[in-house]
């Protein structure tokens, strides 16, 4: 499979009465736009905004972020069996608007209380504090904010954020169908050196086999109790993997990241240089029984041996016992002659003093920290709010008092800051030891 990814950078981005795109300036026509979204019956109204780094801006009610991208060649089309019917992608040549994203807002509190079901949204500030922890800060936005329908369903509440957010995503990149791009780069992994270590990328994934969508979709199919499943990267390019738009967490990546995940392009680029790489396996993790933890590890580690693997860079998404799939995952891979590597962030606690692990095994002998999820964060009083909320729990523990979104804020952890935790290494960390 090769898919060539056309760069279109942005640079500046404005709403207007057309849609036009002119070395890294565009523009967004905000009727259109609106007109596309409310066609779906389970959104009432709809609001445009745009946000650019630095600002001091705070957007609210994040439930997703997707890049900008539409395919003028090759089988499929992006975001399939979500936005487009089910068909083969990851070929020919796909345009990607970077520099930019859609932020999809709405207010909805779904039907569950506790566990991995509780509706979840997320905060984002251009500037300050915040704008330094987090990826999506440096990106410019486009905010949708929905104002859904009262009493849909999870699910519909669902399909509803995603069916608007992909729509107007698709819809932008359009601009640049007939456009050369900046930069145009090659994804290819045909061409193999014999001499060079074959590597895997095992990324698990928490999933939800409980409710009415599990947090992440293959071709629109929400994974549930499936066994290890091979992929091929350039799949993730073209949208197939998507999430849940209801549960922004900050240590969950979002359908951005799947788009732009920084491990299979890391891994791409040393491909024929320092490495084969071999695609990925998508590792359902989070069963409920330790049977299901030791089965999901061996059918893993065999899928990774199967394949011809040398060696496997592990990581999640998640957190709680998931992480004891991953470890088995490990200590698998490490039995049947391949080396591993785990990419993963800490908990280490408010003060970077606890455990950072949540369970080890001895097997784990290399391991690649991306900072800490449980750090608090001070962040100041923005001059404008975007998005539905003026008022939210920002605490993590039971019965936490609302915060005013206008105001300054503290946060002990990162979860409701929307890309507060850096799951899979994309971004320059540095460490001091005392």
């Amino acid at each position: 499979m090769r898919i060539e990814l056309a760069d279109y950078p942005v640079v500046e981005a404005r709403l207007g009465s057309a849609f036009r795109y002119e070395t890294g300036k565009l523009e967004l026509s905000r009727r259109e736009l609106s007109d596309l979204v409310i066609q779906d019956g389970r959104i009432e109204e709809v609001s445009l905004a745009v946000v650019h780094p630095g600002e001091k801006v705070r957007v609210t009610g994040i439930r997703d972020i997707v890049e900008p991208r539409v395919k003028s060649s090759g089988d499929g089309q992006v975001f399939p069996g979500t936005l487009s019917p089910v068909a083969p992608v990851g070929t020919g040549k796909t345009h990607r608007l970077s520099g930019m994203a859609v932020i999809a807002t709405a207010a909805y509190e779904g039907t569950a209380r506790a566990g991995l079901a509780v509706e979840r949204s997320a905060i984002l500030d251009m500037w300050g504090p915040g704008a330094d922890a987090s990826r999506f800060s440096s990106l410019i936005g486009l905010v949708l904010i929905l104002k859904l329908k009262d009493g849909l369903s999870d699910l519909d509440a669902h399909a509803a954020i995603q069916s608007a957010e992909l729509k107007v995503a698709r819809r932008i990149a359009e601009t640049t169908i007939k456009l050369p791009p900046a930069r145009l780069d090659v994804f290819d992994l045909n061409a193999r050196a014999p001499a060079l270590p074959r590597v895997v990328l095992i990324q698990g994934c928490l999933t939800d086999s409980h409710n009415v969508h599990s947090g992440l979709s293959y071709y629109g199919l929400p994974i549930r109790d499936s066994l290890a499943t091979f992929i091929h990267p350039n799949e993730l390019f073209d949208g197939a993997v998507t999430v849940a738009t209801t549960r922004a967490v900050g240590h969950f990546p979002i359908t951005w990241d799947w788009q732009n995940h920084p491990l299979a392009l890391g891994l791409y680029h040393e491909h024929g240089k320092r490495l084969n790489f071999l695609g990925v396996i998508l590792e359902r993790i989070q069963f409920d029984t330790f049977l299901g933890k030791e089965v999901i590890a061996h059918n893993t580690a065999q899928l990774a041996r199967t394949l011809g693997a040398d060696g496997a860079l592990v990581a999640w998404t998640g957190s709680g016992n998931a992480f004891v799939e991953l470890m088995l995952t490990i200590r698998e891979c490490e039995r049947r002659g391949m080396r591993t590597t785990l990419l993963t962030y800490e908990f280490g606690g408010k003060d970077g003093i606890d455990s950072p692990l949540l369970y080890y095994l001895p097997e784990a002998d290399a391991v690649v920290s991306s900072g800490s999820r449980d750090r608090w964060l001070e962040l100041p009083a923005p001059e404008r709010v975007v998005g539905p909320y003026e008022r939210f729990t920002v605490l993590t523990y039971p019965g936490a008092p609302l915060a005013e979104a206008r105001e300054k804020l503290t946060l002990d952890a990162r979860d409701m800051l929307i890309g507060g935790v850096d799951n899979w290494g994309g971004r320059s960390w540095t460490c001091n030891a005392y």
